[in-house]
């Protein structure tokens, strides 16, 4: 299975502080909107997610469909698809995607230790 990019996403408590915190560390601004509580920083080829109030825990991110700069790739396993295997493989989803649409579509699931999972495909 091709997951794609892959990202942590953090909840922050002070988005501000942890963006100042982060930046120290040589992370800089790749997208978001800190109005809007979000933002996302890239330090080579990590990526971790900023987000306030817009979810209780941290999710492990994959992107299906993008590369480590969220550019498109040609060759990528879709989000369907890959929830397909993963039900074979006797896996619990604690979201599905709706199999019978095409385009953006995302899947969660919890590995054994309580982690949170987000498959996100945007195209």
């Amino acid at each position: 299975m091709k997951f794609g990019a892959f990202s942590i996403s953090l909840s922050v408590k002070d988005i501000h502080k942890s963006k100042e915190f982060y930046e120290k560390l040589g992370f800089t601004y790749k997208a978001g909107n800190l109005d809007e509580n979000w933002i996302v920083l890239k330090n080579e080829n990590a990526v971790i997610g900023l987000f306030q109030g817009m979810f209780q825990d941290n999710i492990i991110t994959f992107n299906p469909g993008w590369d480590g700069d969220a550019q498109n790739l040609e060759d990528f396993d879709d989000v369907r698809s890959i929830q397909k295997r993963l039900k074979t493989d006797g896996i619990t989803l604690t979201k599905e995607a709706d199999e019978s649409t095409t385009g953006p579509e995302h899947i969660t699931l919890t590995d054994p230790d309580g982690n949170n999972i987000l498959i996100d495909q945007h195209r």
